[in-house]
């Protein structure tokens, strides 16, 4: 069942509108800037085509509230206590949300009481034993500079329940839960946990995915620095395999269920010749398989090849290994890097021809690096705009980044599935079109075809 199949089924469940509070009665002490109209909402998405698609379905335009600051809010700054974690996997960026969170409730709202909660939600749980650290303007003044987070993280859901106890006790009225799908869920489960109770908490999340697999949000914080770090990966991964006679450059990168990272990077630097990515199934052998894939670039004349991979593509061809868990629950993929080292160097081994596989992951180097340009601009706006949301009285929802635009997106909208690659859509296209691949699997009535055209493309 599609997306758009579930919200139609579901269409109270998976409602647009964000949960609030409670009346909106303390005059906003931001200055210098130009308050947002109540009720001003925004189009989920600038698709035309799915926006007819979906407003015929629906019955009507489906729009966002838009995120911004409001005239009035709901919680009292002089009484506002807050938490700031981030959970899951490090990203690129992390730093620099933490540090808008921080500037924006300090400088905007006169916040004073923000708890940096350590080592993910671990540290709402008493029994882990972590302590919080207080944070201020000075303590996250060059923060952005590192890569990683200063608070730490963790995988793993704590139980809902105790978090929510640990926000009571420490008298904490927003949380802010920077993390991705799983640790969205979490921000989700406390949200809905605190208005059962009636706690008037405010629980909103940055959306932190370097996979960009989380939907109605835009471009997730971190991806856009985690494609021009692999574009430089892949870039090595080329001069190394020309620098041997039947060289392949083969890189695997981010990507367990979703293969943006991997096909964004490619079109970035399109030297890559095969782009194989979870949501595009191949064979491994046979003549539409990637090994004749790669005979069928040599005989073409071509004397090197460089090979980017996600780590979820292919996993049905690794057979015999047991199915692992993190600590969240996530299936942990097979290595289909080191699979396919393997088996092009025995292939080629076996034919008796020349060939050397130079072999590149780099997943742990791209994730823990600072943000850079616009990504780090994306990490402020995204901060800027989720603390106007909690002190308005916004909860259960993650801010979404639309165009020039920023939206309140309720979680279970935003974390309904993963987003994945239509192979339909003009971004796959557009890989087609960089790597040329679709020549390469060419079948056996094609290859004759296939030689001529090769010798006239680009290296």
């Amino acid at each position: 069942m599609s997306v758009l199949d579930k919200i139609i089924a579901d269409q109270a469940g998976y409602s647009c509108s964000v949960d609030v509070l409670g009346e909106r009665t303390i005059a906003s002490p931001v200055r210098h800037h130009e308050f947002i109209t109540d009720g001003e909402r925004i189009l989920v998405t600038e698709n035309e085509n799915f926006l007819k698609y979906i407003a015929a379905k629906l019955g009507h335009m489906p729009t966002f509230e838009r995120a911004g600051p409001l005239e009035r809010i709901f919680h009292d700054p002089s009484w506002t206590r807050v938490g700031i974690v981030t959970a899951g996997g490090l990203c690129p960026g992390l730093n620099n949300v933490i540090k808008g969170l921080v500037e924006i409730l300090s400088f905007d709202y006169g916040v004073k009481s923000i708890f940096g909660i350590r080592f993910g939600y671990a540290g709402l749980n008493p029994s882990c034993g972590y302590q919080p650290m207080m944070l201020d303007p000075d303590t996250v003044d060059t923060i952005h500079e590192l890569g990683g987070t200063i608070l730490g993280s963790s995988r793993g859901q704590q139980p809902t329940d105790v978090i929510v106890d640990t926000l009571v006790r420490m008298n904490i009225n927003i949380l802010f839960c920077i993390g991705g799908d799983g640790s969205l869920r979490c921000a989700r489960d406390v949200a809905e946990e605190c208005m059962r109770r009636g706690l008037r908490i405010s629980v909103v999340g940055i959306p932190k995915t370097i996979d960009n697999d989380l939907n109605f949000v835009g471009r997730s914080f971190g991806f856009e620095t985690a494609v021009a770090e692999a574009a430089n990966v892949i870039r090595s991964a080329h001069v190394e395999a020309k620098g041997t006679a039947g060289g392949i450059g083969l890189v695997k990168l981010m990507g367990r269920d979703s293969g943006f990272i991997a096909a964004y990077a490619s079109i970035a630097n399109p030297v890559v010749n095969f782009c194989l990515v979870p949501e595009m199934a191949f064979a491994l052998e046979g003549p539409n398989g990637i090994l004749q894939a790669l005979e069928n670039r040599f005989a073409a004349g071509k004397t090197h090849a460089v090979v980017v991979v996600a780590e979820g593509a292919g996993q049905d061809l690794i057979l015999g290994e047991p199915e692992r868990r993190d600590a969240s629950g996530n299936i942990l993929k097979k290595d289909i890097g080191e699979f396919l080292k393997r088996k092009i160097a025995e292939h080629f081994k076996a034919l008796g021809i020349a060939s050397s596989v130079k072999y590149f992951d780099p997943s742990y180097t791209i994730r823990s690096v600072p943000a850079r340009g616009t990504d780090a601009i994306r990490c402020y706006m995204l901060a800027r705009n989720a603390v106007h949301a909690a002190m308005a009285g916004r909860t259960n929802c993650v801010i979404g980044n639309l165009g020039e635009s920023y939206a309140l997106v309720p979680i279970k909208l935003a974390t309904i599935e993963r987003q994945r690659i239509s192979l339909k859509s003009d971004l796959w296209r557009s890989v087609m079109d960089a790597t040329g691949q679709e020549f390469y699997f060419a079948g056996g009535e094609r290859k004759a075809r296939m030689a001529a055209t090769m010798s006239t493309m680009a290296p």
